[in-house]
């Protein structure tokens, strides 16, 4: 396996596992923490083991410069921004208008690194576009920014193409470190935002009571689905990490169908197919690609 499928299954597993975000989230909620608190206890969680992690890159912290830094910081800002848009508008306008992110990359990669937006790249970003609209619908037509929460989801996309440009263009910094960054400053900002809200603050023994599946659940998926989502865009056009992340939206509907009384029928159904279609694309002609070099 090469390094770039190993980025490309990466960051697969990534949105696959994004589509259960939700699911501690929402046991957060039902254990009484109420306002941002759920989402800012399960982002906060993981920097229990990143600050350690920061000693074993002391080396390279120091030396690294401003811009190589950027990339895992703007990656934590815009996962911040990602959540918090829920909290100001629809599940359906956050989602629509963060997934214009592919658009964002493929521009990004075209101007400032050469890479061609070709057909199948088009075709990939009307596949996932459609199947989002699908599941969702488009009843009011497309979205366009109307409130704070509609600018948090555009601006999180916008900033993750940005991040993923700056990561894939200055490899120096290590995605051991650009995923340190990625969960602290998502960790800081939320916070942050949950001390400054009128949501009464969680208590001891509210802590107590979801410590015991609240760390597994950090450790066995929270982590290693950050570094996986940090290691995709450290080898991979913007664009194409946009695509791939797109199976998150697929795996939510599926999930929130089993999960809750949500409802999955075939229009969910179709645009599952479509989405995973698009996401599949550059996999699958990375690995055609790749047989062809061989055979030649």
């Amino acid at each position: 396996m090469t390094v770039k499928q190993g980025a490309i299954l990466a960051s697969l597993y990534a949105g696959v596992m994004f589509g259960v975000f939700w699911v501690p989230i929402r046991a957060l909620e039902n254990a009484g923490f109420a306002g941002p608190w759920p989402a800012t206890v399960y982002l906060c969680a993981p920097v229990v083991f990143i600050l350690p992690l920061y000693w074993r890159q002391r080396d390279e912290l120091r030396l690294a410069n401003a811009r190589g830094l950027l990339g895992g910081i703007l990656c934590g800002v815009a996962l911040a921004l990602y959540a918090l848009a829920f909290l100001y508008t629809d599940v359906v306008r956050a989602v629509l208008l963060f997934y214009l992110m592919p658009m964002w990359g493929f521009v990004l990669g075209r101007v400032f690194l050469g890479d061609a937006i070709t057909p199948a790249r088009w075709l990939a970003v009307v596949l996932g576009f459609a199947g989002i609209g699908i599941i969702f619908g488009f009843e009011n037509g497309l979205p366009v920014p109307e409130n704070r929460g509609d600018w948090m989801a555009l601006a999180s996309g916008v900033c993750w193409a940005v991040a993923s440009l700056l990561m894939l263009m200055d490899r120096k910094v290590s995605p051991w470190l650009h995923g340190a960054n990625f969960f602290l400053v998502a960790a800081i900002l939320t916070l942050g935002l949950a001390l400054t809200s009128q949501a009464p603050m969680p208590d001891f023994a509210m802590m107590r009571g979801v410590v015991w599946w609240l760390l597994p659940v950090t450790v066995l998926i929270a982590l290693p689905v950050g570094f996986a989502t940090i290691y995709g865009p450290t080898q991979l056009n913007p664009g194409v990490v946009g695509l791939l992340f797109m199976g998150e939206v697929a795996v939510a509907a599926l999930s929130a169908s089993i999960l809750t009384d949500e409802v999955f029928g075939t229009r969910e159904a179709a645009g599952v197919v479509l989405i995973m279609a698009a996401g599949l694309l550059e996999p699958v002609r990375e690995i055609v690609a790749s047989r062809r070099s061989v055979a030649q």
